[in-house]
């Protein structure tokens, strides 16, 4: 009998893709009550493209369980929920701009070196690379506008477009 696994459920012309994902500012806008509004609009796009796995990058990721923070997402993206990005721990304040960058690439070099990826983050300085960076507005969350802009970045991936042309406006 053949293994149900969150690759195996992937469509044959799809090549994974892995979202970097924030909590704070992102699911739910920061600073206020942490009920995850923000998930329904988020997990929308996710079930478009069966070809994304979710790394929680968010720095609840260091407080809780892969299975907990799994659990924030409706069950069926729940599988999809594969893993917690690498912690590094800043030395100097120097060192703090784009840490969650520097975390994802050595998640990425470890477990998927030649996958395509994105981040969605509430913090500009945690990404240098600002063309796979879909940012939220902190105070409002994952909203409909950054959908769009997590799609096209999804279908140009798609598309075998690299980061340059992912950026490109459509």
């Amino acid at each position: 009998m053949h293994q149900k696994t969150t690759e195996n459920l992937l469509p044959p012309a799809l090549s994974l893709v892995y979202v970097f994902l924030d909590f704070d500012g992102v699911t739910h806008p920061w600073g206020e009550v942490e009920d995850f509004r923000c998930m329904p609009v988020l997990e929308t796009v996710l079930r478009d493209y069966p070809e994304v796995r979710i790394v929680i990058s968010s720095d609840w990721r260091t407080i809780f369980s892969l299975t907990k923070l799994a659990a924030r997402f409706s069950e069926d993206i729940r599988p999809r929920v594969v893993d917690i990005s690498m912690t590094i721990f800043p030395k100097t304040a120097n060192e703090l701009y784009g840490l969650r960058e520097k975390e994802a690439r050595q998640w990425l070099a470890a477990k998927a070196p030649s996958a395509e990826w994105l981040a969605v983050d509430d913090a500009p300085g945690n990404w240098p690379t600002r063309a796979r960076l879909v940012l939220t507005d902190f105070k409002r969350g994952f909203t409909e506008e950054d959908a769009g802009r997590m799609r096209g970045l999804l279908d140009a991936f798609r598309a075998g477009k690299g980061e340059a042309e992912a950026a490109a406006p459509a």
